[in-house]
């Protein structure tokens, strides 16, 4: 039976013309990173390839020469490798690239040593992509030399870029980002697969961009919290070190805007007894975070814009610009395309900030997310009255059934809920929550989205103009008009199509045989070119 033979190993390695320089017998009295490669115990080299300038020949055949003589068994082969600018990135890559494309790999039989200790840094960082691509079929090989020794072989240390055998390292990237995501969501276990698949998105993002980030979706569904943590992640990740800086645009009047969000100079208006720096330079370094930016004025628009593209800004008053770098994460509940279309916010600020746009969706879209939830918030409302509230089974479940079901609107999301368990957290007796207490608690609920005859006709108009927009909701007979302003206001507070039509058609299914709710639904909203999605407000 024939004996196999043995592997070999391989080195392709740069002649370093400073490190591995040497003429007469001096040389030996210092230590050269090629020949102690060659001189390593536990490490015998078959073959180096040795690439060098064309004008280095002279050195490399003294390099090779005395490789033999502490390596008999190493065949060096000088390799001039032609390369102008040993600096230049795009060259020297080009030329090794070259080289390896047109080199005889045999895996099957030899194998494969780069050693990175020599050459420019632009060649070692070269040589390490062309490993890491596996376009050289190896692993990285580094020597050292013995500090108690500096004429000695020193030591070698293999790296092999196969990450894939690092389960280790894996892992631990798995769980930094798992706990990334827990964070942002409160280290709530949310169950909506939507929801969860949004996090990790923003996740990813908020570590790897200092784009501007807009948040959208209904009043209470999260967005100020979320920021918070989205700038906590990210400071906790070392991707910003400046402060988090908050504002509700709304609350922002008249002259008095400019001022806060610019800031001003002593003397720029009647009052104005100091400077002020503004909002935009505090968030100097960090986050800041405008909720509500579509109440921002017009003149606040062209600002922030401005601040946005060039990081400077003119504070009320002043005859010298400043200048902010900050992350802008803006907050809205509005559709700000519809806005712009409008008139009332600036297109080029919404191109400017519509880079990464995150919906959150409303609570009764996310009913999975209830139970979660609410254990999060009887734990927040246990801080609140400085006792530890539980809810019994029977009570849990009684609020969970009505929470969960059509018939809850959750019109403020999130701080309704919050709200309403620290409403029932505060009677409970003995700091647990009974049916009693629940069903009160309902009943309140059911009162307070009970909109009266005046305001449900404000409202109804203003929906159908919001979806239809003013010019052809005008043009409704004002039976079709009040009609299908219901209609809206049940697709927007039910969670699918079919559950939008079994409400709706409640009476007159019963009298049919054969029922599809979802399709008379579809068919009612396209008399008026709509879809399920412009009629929930949810958009595709």
């Amino acid at each position: 039976m024939a004996k196999s033979r043995a592997r070999k190993t391989v080195v392709l390695g740069m002649l370093g013309t400073t490190l591995d320089n040497g003429q007469g017998p001096q040389r030996w009295a210092r230590w050269r990173p090629t020949v102690a490669l060659c001189q390593q115990e536990d490490l015998l080299v078959h073959r180096l390839e040795l690439l060098h300038p064309p004008n280095a020949t002279s050195l490399a055949a003294t390099l090779a020469g005395d490789i033999r003589q502490v390596s008999p068994e190493t065949e060096v082969r000088g390799r001039p490798l032609r390369i102008q600018n040993p600096w230049d990135l795009e060259e020297t890559y080009g030329a090794l690239l070259d080289y390896v494309r047109g080199y005889a790999f045999n895996p099957e039989a030899e194998d494969y040593l780069v050693h990175i200790t020599t050459g420019t840094h632009i060649a070692q960082i070269c040589m390490f992509l062309l490993v890491e691509s596996r376009l050289i079929p190896g692993k990285l090989v580094q020597v050292s030399p013995d500090p108690r020794d500096r004429a000695g072989a020193g030591t070698h240390t293999l790296i092999d870029l196969d990450l894939s055998q690092y389960d280790t390292l894996a892992a631990r990237f798995r769980q930094e980002q798992r706990e990334g995501l827990a964070f942002l969501k409160s280290g709530i276990d949310t169950r909506n697969a939507a929801f969860n698949r949004l996090i990790e998105r923003i996740e990813q993002v908020a570590v790897q961009s200092r784009a501007p980030l807009l948040i959208t979706g209904p009043t209470g569904a999260g967005k100020s919290q979320l920021a918070r943590r989205i700038y906590a992640l990210k400071k906790s990740r070392r991707g910003v070190a400046g402060p988090f800086v908050d504002l509700n645009c709304a609350t922002l009047r008249g002259d008095g805007a400019m001022s806060a969000l610019f800031g001003h100079v002593k003397g720029a208006f009647t009052g104005a007894l100091s400077d002020r720096p503004g909002l935009l330079r505090q968030a100097n370094g960090g986050v800041l975070f405008l909720d509500e930016i579509g109440e921002l004025g017009a003149d606040e628009q062209a600002m922030l814009l401005r601040a946005l593209e060039d990081k400077r800004f003119l504070p009320v008053g002043a005859d010298r610009e400043v200048e902010s770098d900050f992350q802008l994460i803006a907050g809205t509940n509005r559709d700000l395309q519809v806005e712009v279309e409008r008139g009332r916010f600036r297109e080029d600020l919404l191109a400017r900030i519509n880079l990464w746009t995150f919906r959150l969706p409303a609570l009764r879209e996310r009913p999975e997310d209830i139970p979660p939830n609410l254990l999060f918030e009887l734990d927040q409302s246990s801080e609140a009255v400085g006792t530890r509230v539980t809810m019994n089974k029977e009570a849990q479940e009684r609020f969970l059934d009505f929470a969960t079901s059509t018939e809850a609107r959750w019109a403020g999301n999130f701080r309704d809920l919050n709200a309403a368990v620290l409403r029932m957290a505060t009677l409970a007796a003995g700091g647990r929550i009974t049916r009693d207490v629940v069903d009160e608690e309902l009943e309140r609920l059911r009162e307070q989205w009970r909109p009266s005859g005046a305001k449900a006709a404000v409202v109804a108009g203003d929906l159908v103009a919001e979806v239809l927009g003013e010019n052809l909701a005008s043009e409704l007979d004002r039976f079709d008009r009040v009609q299908l302003a219901d209609v809206l206001s049940v697709c927007r507070a039910s969670r699918s199509l079919s559950d939008a039509g079994r409400l709706l058609f409640a009476q007159s299914r019963a009298q049919k045989k054969s029922v599809n709710d979802a399709d008379r639904l579809k068919k009612y909203l396209a008399r008026f070119g709509l879809t399920w999605a412009d009629a929930s407000g949810r958009g595709a």
